[in-house]
């Protein structure tokens, strides 16, 4: 089929074969093409409200303070203030006359009623335009309250969701290098880049704490303003979203000399290997480390692994396709499709560079199609092209999916289940399992050699040929593809008669035609 690019983005789209690697990125996104990226708000407030002690503020109207806890859902073991949103709701006047003295009401008010360690003061478009002073104000606010405010200065006209993770951390930087370090361990990390979505940095707190390490900041899930003003004395900075804290990375080793090092903790191959290259950072100041480490990465394969293999038999050779915000997240999707035996046929993300793609050109198979900054009309166009089984992606991807009837996976800001360490590879192919293995895309006119049922002028159903139903008592459901029924009498595993459309389209007017109870 045709696919359908805009010219202008022939250079951001590279399908893996003949022709030798070379790929645009890392640009503005084409106007009009309803690019699948956030505003510099966006990024800097995912990057750093996840500290839970903090107060946060939106200084700009009140849409923008739409984006909150419930949109991602990050945990805290201890206080919630970041699940509060406020905003100092800028109306035409303040534009006038400048929100400056809404501000500083503003926060003495919060600061007052919710008493909170720190707090961070969001600058947003009409901001930047109207030229409020918000370092002036939140110097102010923190002489007369004697706790840090940090105005993040992310107007979102400046760029996209990679600067706005820049204005995050040049924010947080300024906390760093504050607190007491005379008791912090040799043998210690911070883990950065991990937002805690489904409890997900206490998984690997805990893997950290059984190697021999002490975990000195959270930056930034189920963070602390007072770890994170401590972080400067940690041995090392491991860094797991990249593109969101590389940045803060870079300014402390170059300030006070702390190490970095790039991890990934989605899927087997990538977590084992981040534990083991940590170790060995440390293995001159601790010689059982490694052991320590071979140990734990020995005792979880041996329950993870027997437990995926039927999940691999019924999903060998499926086809998935992924697009997420960091290219790094997309090099351990790769290898957990991989692991699974299924076939990766898409793979993009919204701020990758050349660096990242590259890599991505050299674990990926011939045929692949790897895009950059992508938009739904083109997304929409390599799930059709490709016939995919699942596409995995965020919550503005998901309603592309359930369009074309395509298998959904969430591994962004919106999931509940836990998807890194060991036990979220398989909590990751149960997911992909349950979503791939439904039933429900027997209804679905996605394949012509599947079930269809098509519409004749909106009135009636034509049916076309069903499969037949399995013998009876054969029903093994990991060897069950899509195209067989689960139950003999309807294609449901409870066996009720309500299995095909056309049934449930009569039981639906039955439901509707009886007579209410009194």
């Amino acid at each position: 089929m045709t696919t359908a690019i805009f010219s202008e983005r022939q250079d951001q789209v590279y399908r893996k074969g003949d022709q030798p690697f070379q790929m645009s990125c890392d640009k503005d996104s084409l106007a009009g093409a309803v690019s699948q990226r956030a505003c510099v708000f966006c990024g800097s407030r995912v990057v750093l409200y996840p500290i839970a002690d903090a107060l946060h503020l939106v200084h700009g109207p009140i849409g923008c303070a739409a984006y909150t806890w419930d949109i991602r859902g990050a945990l805290s073991s201890g206080p919630a203030l970041h699940r509060l949103s406020f905003s100092t709701d800028l109306q035409e006047k303040d534009v006038i006359f400048g929100g400056e003295t809404k501000l500083y009401q503003a926060l003495i008010e919060l600061i007052n009623r919710h008493q909170p360690n720190a707090a961070f003061v969001y600058s947003t478009c009409i901001v930047g335009i109207i030229g409020d002073d918000l370092e002036a104000v939140c110097k102010r606010v923190a002489e007369e309250k004697g706790i840090p405010v940090i105005p993040v200065q992310s107007e979102g006209f400046k760029g996209n969701k990679r600067a706005g993770y820049n204005a995050a951390c040049k924010a947080m930087f300024r906390l760093i290098g504050t607190g007491d370090v005379s008791n912090v361990s040799p043998l210690s990390v911070n883990i950065l880049g991990d937002f805690n979505l489904a409890g997900e940095i206490w998984i690997i707190r805990e893997y950290f704490e059984r190697m021999g390490l002490e975990i000195v900041a959270n930056i930034t899930g189920d963070g602390r303003v007072d770890d994170v003003r401590r972080a400067h004395g940690a041995g090392l900075n491991v860094v797991q979203c990249s593109g969101s804290t590389m940045d803060l990375a870079k300014m402390m080793k170059e300030k006070y000399g702390t190490p970095f090092m790039r991890v990934s903790y989605f899927g087997v191959e990538d977590m084992a290997e981040s534990l083991y290259n940590v170790a060995r950072h440390f293995a001159g100041k601790d010689s059982e480390i490694m052991d320590r480490t071979a140990d734990l990465v020995k005792g979880e394969l041996q329950t993870l692994l027997p437990a995926l293999e039927k999940y691999r038999r019924a999903l060998s050779g499926k086809k998935a396709a992924i697009y997420v915000g960091g290219a790094f997240k997309a090099f351990s999707l790769v290898k957990a499709f991989r692991l699974l035996e299924m076939d990766v046929a898409l793979v993009g993300s919204q701020t990758g560079t050349e660096e990242d793609y590259r890599e991505l050109h050299e674990i990926t198979d011939e045929g692949t199609i790897i895009v950059d900054d992508s938009n739904p009309l083109e997304l929409s166009a390599f799930l059709q092209e490709k016939d995919v089984d699942i596409f995995v992606g965020g919550v503005k991807e998901r309603p592309i999916a359930y369009k074309l009837g395509v298998g959904f996976c969430d591994h962004n800001h919106e999931r509940k289940e836990a998807l890194e360490g060991f036990v979220g590879m398989l909590n990751f192919a149960k997911e992909v399992y349950s979503t791939v293995m439904s039933p429900v895309w027997r209804f679905v006119p996605r394949k012509k050699q599947r079930n269809v049922l098509k519409s004749d002028r909106g009135r009636s159903f034509r049916k076309k040929t069903l499969p037949e139903p399995l013998p009876k008592n054969s029903y093994d459901s990991f060897s069950l593809s899509r195209r067989q029924p689960l139950s003999p009498m309807s294609g449901r595993r409870d066996g009720s008669p309500f299995g095909r459309l056309s049934d449930m389209l009569v039981a639906e007017n039955n439901c509707n035609n009886r007579e209410p109870r009194p």
